[in-house]
C-alpha cells in the first residue's frame, strides 16, 4: 500500500551484509510500495549502495531489473547551469552575510536613545523654556509633542515652539501647532496620556557648536487658559528627508529579495528589520528591546497561533476530507461551479468572520478538494484568498484595517459605528465582488486548472515533494538522523522514477465515469474519528461565536487573540493531546515569524517617517485642488494612495498613520469636507489594496504558508500575476461607487 505521508514511514531491519554493518546503523530499512521497493546496504566505510526491483507483473511473475543508480548522468550544459546557479547563490549569501554583519556592528556601537518627556505648562503671556543639554547638540532636532493639538485650526488658538540661541538671542527654527478645545489630559506615575498620537516635529538648527553657548526650546501660546504639554526630543546628524530615503531603499531591497526569491520571505523581513533598526541607531533613534518587542501586533500573532492549533487538531478527524467530498458531489465534478462556490463562500464568511480565520479554515479543505478533483491547488487558493479580502472589506470586523478605523474614538464620535460602517461599505463590496468575479473569469480563461498529468501522477508528484520537505526538516546532526534523512531522499527519488515510468506507459485514469470516481472517493474520504469531530466542532463553534459577539458585549473584556489562544487550550485539554511535539510541528512557525519581523520592519519604517511622508503628500495634493472638486479628488487620492501603499506596505501601520490625516481633512474649516466618505475611501483602499501582492494582506501570507506546508508553493510573482490586476479592477469599482454615492448624490451623512 502506498505511503502517503512521511509520518507513516516504517523502517524495518534489512538483510545484513556484514556484522559491522548491522551494528553501524539501526535505521536499515525496506521501503516498499505498490510498484517498487528499495533498500540500503550499509557497508563498512559508510558508503551506501542502492538496489531497485521493479515489480511490474509479467505473466504473473515479478521481473527483477538490473541495479541502476538513482542519479543519472546529466547533460554537460545542465551541469554548467547548475554550477552557475550555485555560484550565484554563494554570491547572494555572501552579500547578505556582509549586510547583516555590518548592520549588527553599527547597531551595537550606538547606544539606545532615551526620550524622557518634559512636562511644560504654557499660557498667553507665560512662555515655557526648556534648556537643551549638550549631549543633544546636532544639526537636527526631532521632537515629539503630546498635547491637545491638531494640524489645522483657527489662528487664535495656537502654540508655537521654537529653538533659540541664548547667546545671540536669535531663533533657529520654529513650528506652530493648533489647539483643540475641549481636551482631556491625565497624568499617572509621571507619564502623560493624551487623546492623540504625539506630533513629530523636525527643527533645523545648523551646527549647534561652540564654547559658552546655550540653546533652549521656547514655547508660547495665544490661549489664555493654561495648556499642559509633554515634549521629548533627540538630536540627529541627518535630516528627516534622509531618513525617508533610507526607509524607501530598505523597502525596495526587501522586495527585491522577495520578488526574485533570493531568500525566504521570512528571512527577507528579518534582514529588512535589522537594516531599519540600524538606520534608526545611526540617526540617534535606536529603540530599546522592549520598544521593538512592543511593535509586534500580538493580537494577530495569537489569532494565527490559536487557529492553527485548532485546525491542526481538527484535521485529525477527517472532517476536511469529508467536506471536500461533499463539495465534489455538489459541484458534480465540474471545476467552475466549484470555484464559484468557494469564492462566494470565502467572501461571505470573511465579512462576518475575519479573513485570516476564514483562510485558516478553508485552505486545508480546498487543498483536499483539489486533490480529489485532480486540480492544481495554487490557482484555486489564490482566487479564494482574493475574494476573502474583498468580502472582509464589507464589515468592521472582516479585516484588521477596518477594526483599527472603527476602534478610533475620534471616528466613533462622528457617529460612525459598526452598523453605519457596514451599510456604506457592504453595498460597494457587492459590486466589487461582481467585477472581481468577471475579472477572475477573464484571467483564468486560458488557464488550465486541471493537472496536466493523470491523478495518479499528480499524487505521486505531491508525495515526492512531501518526502523532500520532510527530509529537509530532519536535523542531520547524528549519524542516525543523517541516515533517516538520506532514506527520505531516496524515497523521493524512487517516487520520481515511478512517475517517469507512468508517463512513458501513458496510464491515464480519465476513462472512469464521475459516478465510479465518486464511489471510490466515498470509500477513501470519510470521517475517521467521530469523538474528535464532536469535540473539535464544539470548541471551534464556541470560538467563532465569540468572534461574532466580542465587539458587541461591553462587559466581556477579551479580544480575538485571547479568544483563539483560549480556544486552542480548551481543545488541547478536551482531546487529551499527549504528543504535543507532533502538534507543534503542524504549526506554521515560519509564517508567525514572518509576521513578527514584518511588524517590526513596518514600525521602524514608520519611525523613519515613510508612512507620514506618503500621508502628507496625499493631503497636500488635496489642498491644492479648487474647492468644488476637493471632495472628488479627496476620495480618489485617499482610495488609490491607500490601495497602492497597502499592496507593498503592510496595511495595519499604514492605516494607523492615515487616520489622523483623514481626521484633519474632515475637520479642516478651509476644506469643508465631510469625514464619512474619507473614512470609506481609506477602508476600501487599505483592504482591497491587500490583494496587490503576496505580503499585502495577512490572509495572503497565511494561505501561502499553509499551502507550502502541504507541499504546494505560491510564489510572489505568481500571486502578483493575478492579485494586482484584481486589485486594480476592484479599487476602480469602489472608486466609481464612492464617486456616485458621495461626490454626485451627496450621501455623506453618517446615517
Amino acid at each position: 500500500m502506498r505511503l502517503t505521508s512521511p509520518h507513516t514511514l516504517s523502517l524495518p531491519r534489512t538483510k545484513q551484509t556484514s556484522s559491522r554493518s548491522a551494528t553501524t546503523s539501526p535505521f536499515i530499512s525496506n521501503m516498499s510500495s505498490k510498484n517498487d521497493f528499495m533498500w540500503l546496504d550499509w557497508i563498512q566505510n559508510g558508503q551506501t549502495t542502492t538496489h531497485t526491483v521493479d515489480e511490474r507483473p509479467s505473466n504473473g511473475q515479478t521481473q527483477p531489473m538490473e541495479s541502476t543508480p538513482l542519479v543519472q548522468h546529466r547533460h554537460p550544459k545542465r551541469q554548467k547551469c547548475k554550477r552557475l546557479k550555485k555560484m550565484v547563490k554563494l554570491c547572494v549569501i555572501g552579500t547578505l552575510m556582509a549586510v547583516v554583519v555590518v548592520t549588527s556592528i553599527v547597531f551595537a556601537f550606538h547606544p539606545e536613545s532615551s526620550e524622557e518627556p518634559h512636562f511644560l505648562v504654557v499660557s498667553h503671556g507665560q512662555p515655557a523654556v526648556l534648556s537643551i543639554s549638550d549631549e543633544h547638540v546636532y544639526p537636527y532636532l526631532f521632537a515629539r509633542v503630546s498635547g491637545p493639538f491638531t494640524q489645522t485650526g483657527h489662528v487664535n488658538h495656537s502654540v508655537t515652539i521654537w529653538i533659540r540661541d541664548e547667546s545671540q538671542s536669535r531663533v533657529l527654527s520654529s513650528h506652530t501647532l493648533y489647539v483643540k478645545w475641549p481636551y482631556r489630559m491625565d497624568t499617572l506615575k509621571g507619564h502623560l496620556y493624551m487623546e492623540d498620537e504625539p506630533h513629530k516635529l523636525t527643527f533645523e538648527t545648523g551646527e549647534m557648536t561652540g564654547k559658552n553657548k546655550s540653546w533652549s526650546f521656547v514655547v508660547v501660546s495665544t490661549e489664555e487658559q493654561p495648556i499642559v504639554l509633554a515634549l521629548a526630543y533627540h538630536g540627529s546628524a541627518a535630516s528627516r528627508q534622509v531618513a525617508i530615503i533610507c526607509a524607501g531603499l530598505i523597502l525596495i531591497f526587501v522586495y527585491i529579495l522577495i520578488v526574485f526569491e533570493l531568500v525566504h520571505r521570512t528571512v527577507a523581513a528579518m534582514i529588512g528589520s535589522q537594516m531599519a533598526l540600524m538606520v534608526l541607531a545611526v540617526l540617534n533613534q535606536r529603540p530599546t528591546l522592549e520598544t521593538v518587542v512592543s511593535w509586534i501586533d500580538y493580537q494577530t500573532i495569537c489569532l494565527l497561533f490559536g487557529m492553527m492549533t485548532i485546525v491542526a487538531i481538527f484535521s485529525g478527524s477527517g472532517f476536511f476530507d469529508y467536506i471536500a467530498l461533499k463539495s465534489y458531489k455538489l459541484a458534480k465534478g465540474q471545476v467552475w461551479p466549484l470555484i464559484t462556490m468557494l469564492c462566494l463562500f470565502s467572501g461571505i464568511v470573511s465579512a462576518f468572520l475575519d479573513n485570516v480565520t476564514t483562510i485558516l479554515l478553508m485552505t486545508p479543505v480546498t487543498i483536499r478538494l483539489c486533490q480529489v478533483l485532480n486540480l492544481e491547488p495554487t490557482n484555486i487558493l489564490i482566487a479564494e484568498v482574493l475574494f476573502s479580502n474583498i468580502g472582509g472589506t464589507a464589515t468592521a470586523v472582516g479585516d484588521p484595517p477596518n477594526v483599527i478605523i472603527v476602534s478610533s474614538r475620534h471616528i466613533r464620535s462622528q457617529n460612525i459605528n459598526f452598523s453605519v460602517f457596514t451599510l456604506h461599505l457592504s453595498i460597494g463590496i457587492v459590486f466589487c465582488m461582481i467585477s472581481g468575479y468577471i475579472m477572475l473569469r477573464i484571467m483564468y480563461r486560458n488557464l488550465n486548472l486541471q493537472n496536466v498529468d493523470s491523478q495518479k501522477v499528480a499524487e505521486l508528484k505531491h508525495e515526492a515533494e512531501v518526502w523532500r520537505i520532510t527530509a529537509n526538516r530532519v536535523p542531520a546532526i547524528s549519524a542516525e538522523e543523517s541516515a533517516v534523512q538520506e532514506l527520505l531522499l531516496q524515497k523521493a527519488t524512487a517516487v520520481e522514477e515511478e512517475i517517469d515510468m507512468l508517463k512513458l506507459e501513458h496510464k491515464k485514469s480519465g476513462d472512469d465515469t464521475w459516478k465510479e470516481q465518486l464511489e471510490t472517493l466515498e470509500q477513501k474520504y470519510r470521517i475517521t474519528d467521530k469523538p474528535l469531530l464532536i469535540k473539535s466542532s464544539v470548541v471551534l463553534g464556541s470560538v467563532i461565536l465569540c468572534f461574532f459577539t466580542y465587539s458587541f458585549v461591553s462587559n466581556v473584556h477579551i479580544e480575538i487573540g485571547w479568544i483563539a489562544v483560549l480556544g486552542a487550550v480548551w481543545l488541547i485539554v478536551l482531546t487529551d493531546v499527549q504528543k504535543l511535539e507532533f502538534l507543534l510541528e503542524k504549526i506554521e512557525w515560519a509564517t508567525l515569524l514572518f509576521f513578527a519581523a514584518l511588524f517590526i520592519l513596518m514600525e521602524a519604517l514608520k519611525e523613519l517617517g515613510l508612512m507620514q511622508f506618503i500621508a502628507d503628500h496625499a493631503c497636500d495634493l488635496i489642498r491644492k485642488v479648487p474647492e468644488q472638486h476637493q471632495l472628488l479628488v479627496a476620495i480618489i487620492v485617499i482610495l488609490w494612495v491607500s490601495a497602492v501603499a497597502s499592496s507593498f506596505i503592510d496595511n495595519i501601520p499604514f492605516t494607523t498613520a492615515m487616520i489622523p490625516v483623514v481626521l484633519n481633512l474632515g475637520v479642516d474649516p478651509d476644506l469643508n469636507l465631510s469625514l464619512s466618505p474619507l473614512v470609506w475611501s481609506l477602508a476600501m483602499g487599505a483592504c482591497l489594496g491587500g490583494n496587490g501582492t503576496l505580503i499585502g494582506a495577512s490572509a495572503n501570507v497565511v494561505c501561502a504558508g499553509l499551502a507550502e506546508q502541504h507541499g504546494y508553493r505560491i510564489s510572489f510573482n505568481h500571486f502578483f500575476k493575478f492579485g494586482f490586476p484584481m486589485m486594480i479592477v476592484t479599487v476602480f469599482t469602489a472608486m466609481t461607487y464612492l464617486i456616485i454615492c458621495h461626490a454626485a448624490i451627496g450621501w455623506n451623512g453618517p446615517t
